[in-house]
C-alpha cells in the first residue's frame, strides 16, 4: 500500500515512513512554511544521477536545498527560486518527495518550519559561492546521503531513491471558476471564466511552466480552453481540444478516454490537459489503481491541479504497455482564497 503524506496529496511507490512528521512538542507552534528540491542531473552516459548538497557556512551544515516561502509565493515557486539562488542552477520540477517538519527558534520563539520538498533535474546554469552557500557538491545517492546533516534530508533523498531515475510529467488541471452553472443562461458548453476564474487561469499560466509544461490541451468547452490559453500563448503552441476528456465524450467509454490520455503522454514533454470535475477523479483513480497506488479521496476544486508522474521507458510500464504511474501530488488553486472569491 502506498503512502499519504497529509495534506500534500502524495503517493509514492510502496509504503515507507514519512521523512519526518509533525511531533506532540512541534504541535501548537508557528509554522513557517518552506520548500526546496533535490536538484539531479544524469550521470555520465546516462548512468546514475548525481544530486546536489550545499554546505551552509553560517550554520556550517550541508543540506538539501530550500528555504522559506516569501510573501504570497506558491510552495513550487519557491522551490525553483531557492535552488536557483543557492546553487546557481535552473531547473524544472518533477515528483512531490515529501513534507518534512522540525522545530527551529524564530525572533526568541519556539517555531516550526515545514518544508516540502520536489526531485528538480538540473536544466543549466552554474554554481557561484553566495550568501548562503559557499561549496556545492555534485554526488551518488549514497554519498550525498552519507555527507548531509540531517536525517530528514537523509529521509527525502530516499524518497527521491524509491522513485525510478527519470519520469515523466502529465499535468491535469481542473478548468478555473467560470459561476454557476443556473447563473449562465446559454449553452453550457459556452460558458466563460468569471472574474475569479481569469485570477485563477493566470496564477496557472505562472505555475504549470515550473513542471516544464510544454504542450497544451483541453476538452472542447470554452472555461477548459480559457483557463490554459494565456500558457499557450506563451508557449506559442495551440490549444489541442480533446472532446474525449470532456464529460460527455469521457463516460461513454472511459478507457477510450483514458487511452487518448496515454496517447498525449506519449508526445513527450509534459503535457497540461484541462479538463472537469465529472473526469479528473475517475480518470486518476484509474491511473492510480494501474500503477498500484491508493490516493484514498481525490480532490478537484476548480484551479487545481494533478501533477502525474509516470515511469519513463517501456521497461517501467505495466503488464497492458501502459506507462506506469508511480507519483501523484495535489495541487490546490495557486491563488490564496480571498481571491478566489467569485
Amino acid at each position: 500500500m502506498a503512502q499519504q503524506l497529509p495534506e500534500a496529496g502524495l503517493m509514492v511507490g510502496e509504503a515507507r515512513p514519512p521523512a519526518t512528521a509533525g511531533t506532540p512538542e512541534t504541535v501548537g507552534r508557528d509554522r513557517i512554511p518552506a520548500a526546496g528540491a533535490v536538484l539531479w542531473r544524469p550521470g555520465p552516459d546516462g548512468g546514475e544521477p548525481a544530486v546536489a548538497v550545499v554546505h551552509r557556512p553560517r550554520y556550517d551544515d550541508w543540506s538539501l536545498p530550500k528555504g522559506k516561502l516569501d510573501s504570497g509565493e506558491t510552495v513550487p515557486a519557491a522551490a525553483v527560486r531557492e535552488v536557483t539562488e543557492e546553487t546557481g542552477c535552473t531547473a524544472v520540477l518533477g515528483p512531490f518527495l515529501g513534507r518534512v517538519e522540525y522545530p527551529i527558534v524564530r525572533r526568541g520563539r519556539a517555531a516550526t518550519k515545514v518544508v516540502d520538498y520536489f526531485s528538480a533535474r538540473a536544466t543549466g546554469g552554474e554554481f557561484a559561492v553566495n550568501d548562503e552557500v559557499d561549496e556545492l557538491r555534485w554526488l551518488p545517492v549514497p554519498e550525498a546521503a552519507a555527507l548531509l546533516s540531517y536525517p530528514h534530508d537523509r529521509g527525502v533523498l530516499a524518497e527521491f531513491a524509491a522513485l525510478p531515475r527519470d519520469t515523466r510529467t502529465l499535468l491535469l488541471t481542473r478548468h478555473a471558476k467560470a459561476g454557476k452553472r443556473e447563473h449562465w443562461a446559454g449553452d453550457d458548453e459556452l460558458r466563460p471564466l468569471s472574474p475569479a476564474g481569469r485570477r485563477q487561469a493566470e496564477a496557472l499560466r505562472g505555475l504549470l511552466p515550473l513542471f516544464g509544461a510544454d504542450r497544451v490541451h483541453a476538452a472542447p468547452r470554452v472555461r477548459c480552453v480559457q483557463t490554459v490559453e494565456g500558457l499557450a500563448e506563451d508557449l506559442a503552441a495551440p490549444v489541442v481540444r480533446e472532446p474525449l476528456l470532456s464529460e460527455e465524450g469521457y463516460w461513454p467509454n472511459p478507457e477510450i478516454g483514458a487511452a487518448r490520455l496515454m496517447d498525449i503522454l506519449a508526445g513527450g514533454g509534459a503535457p497540461v490537459v484541462s479538463s472537469q470535475g465529472g473526469v479528473i477523479p475517475h480518470l486518476v483513480t484509474e491511473l492510480a489503481r494501474r500503477g498500484g497506488l491508493d490516493l484514498g479521496t481525490i480532490a478537484c476544486k476548480k484551479g487545481s491541479v494533478w501533477v502525474l508522474s509516470f515511469a519513463a521507458g517501456h521497461a517501467v510500464s505495466n503488464s497492458d504497455g501502459v506507462p506506469q504511474l508511480v507519483a501523484a501530488h495535489y495541487l490546490p488553486s495557486p491563488l490564496p482564497a480571498p481571491a478566489m472569491r467569485a
